[in-house]
Parts: structure tokens; C-alpha cells; sequence
């Protein structure tokens, strides 16, 4: 059974600000345990999934997110 792909939040939703200062937006793609989710539960393209991955490792860097979550 093929599942239909999700679409790319950052794609559909011109809107939303793909940057290390937007907490809001990135805690949304953490687990409860402040691991980054994977690209094929989220559905984020490639593009917009590898700049996630770097504003999230830039927030953890100087302490806007916390890298590990209790």
C-alpha cells in the first residue's frame, strides 16, 4: 500500500522563517527527548531539512535549545 508523501512545511507554508533565532518552529520538529525528527516523518524536502538540521545545531550551540531533554 502506497502512502502519499506529506508535504514540505517550509514549501507550503511560505510564511514560516527557517532561522536558528525562530525556537518556536524549530522545538516543532524535536522529539520530547530534543532529538532532530527525521525528513520521512516530517516531510520536509532535502533543501529545507538540511537547513533545519544546521539552525537547529546552531541553536543548541549558543544555548537557544537544549540538546538533550529530560
Amino acid at each position: 500500500m502506497a502512502r502519499r508523501n506529506k508535504p514540505c512545511y517550509f514549501c507550503t507554508n511560505k510564511k514560516a522563517k527557517l532561522d536558528y533565532k525562530e525556537v518556536k518552529t524549530l522545538e516543532r520538529f524535536l522529539t520530547n527527548r530534543g532529538k532532530i525528527v527525521p525528513r520521512r516523518i516530517t516531510g520536509n524536502c532535502a533543501k529545507h531539512q538540511r537547513q533545519l538540521t544546521r539552525a537547529i545545531k546552531r541553536a543548541r550551540n549558543i544555548a537557544l535549545l537544549p540538546y538533550v531533554k529530560e
